[in-house]
């Protein structure tokens, strides 16, 4: 398979979000003359929108937690935004007209379960949570000035390495948790050692990379003239990432916590 049918097939991002097809012109673009076309601009606010909204039902959970200091109090929540995240993120995937509502829904359900999540790190390890939105918005911060100043250009050899890569982790998040269910894992993954912080400093950057793509993606579908209803998705994509590398910076920092 070529570089290209390769990047074709499986997306030129590796954000699942972000299929091959996923702003492949089709009837809806001819339509965009009137129902208005996707912008930047546009992408940018909407992500800021369901930022909020995450971190709202975020704090709900995270106050929970700490007015009761039992992990149980906030348990069901964090399976019903667990779940329920990932049931309105595949229909999000395959429904992406419906994204102006999914991707809201989706990024309260979010904000449930990273909560609950976030609040159990830091009662384990007090500050961890602000040190890892931080290094996320920092690293956010940090990535979209270099690509829009060209210092990151994703080449097609680029896209194709993070594509592979985000890939490979995913099959390896994926067989540990099989191996889960028979009492068993993949030890480095959760290991504080060398090898465990070295794995995980190697998914952060994926994830990171993974930004440059998105953002590229997105420019490239406004200037195609993508309609206005593919800025909920683009930014619903840009959540998922910036999710995933959350809580990939939290599990790193509270490997290097624990050693101490």
């Amino acid at each position: 398979m070529s570089k290209h049918n390769a990047l074709t097939t499986f997306g030129r991002s590796g954000n699942p979000m972000f299929r091959g097809e996923t702003f492949k012109p089709d009837a809806t673009f001819a339509e965009a003359e009137s129902s208005g076309r996707m912008t930047l601009a546009g992408t940018v606010n909407k992500t800021g929108i369901l930022l909020v909204l995450c971190l709202v039902t975020a704090s709900f959970t995270w106050n929970i937690f700490f007015r009761t200091g039992d992990p149980a109090a906030v348990s069901g929540l964090l399976w019903i935004g667990l779940i329920g995240g990932l049931i309105l993120a595949l229909v999000t995937i395959f429904k992406r007209q419906w994204a102006g509502v999914t991707a809201p829904l989706y990024a309260l359900a979010e904000g449930l379960a990273l909560g609950g999540i976030s609040a159990m790190f830091e009662a384990q390890y007090p500050g961890i949570v602000i040190q890892a939105m931080g290094l996320t918005f920092g690293t956010l911060g940090v990535l979209l000035l270099a690509y829009k100043s060209g210092l990151i250009k994703p080449t097609e050899n680029f896209r194709l390495m993070i594509v592979a890569a985000t890939g490979g982790i995913a099959l390896l998040y994926l067989v540990s948790f099989v191996m889960g269910f028979f009492g068993s894992s993949i030890g480095f993954i959760h290991s504080n050692g060398l090898f465990g912080i070295g794995f995980s400093l190697f998914v952060v950057a994926i994830a990171a990379l993974n930004l440059v793509l998105d953002f590229d993606f997105i420019e490239e579908a406004a200037e195609q003239g993508a309609p206005k209803y593919l800025e909920w998705y683009g930014a619903f994509s840009l959540m998922v990432t910036l999710i995933w590398l959350y809580l990939e910076i939290l599990r790193l920092l509270a490997k290097l916590r624990s050693r101490n």
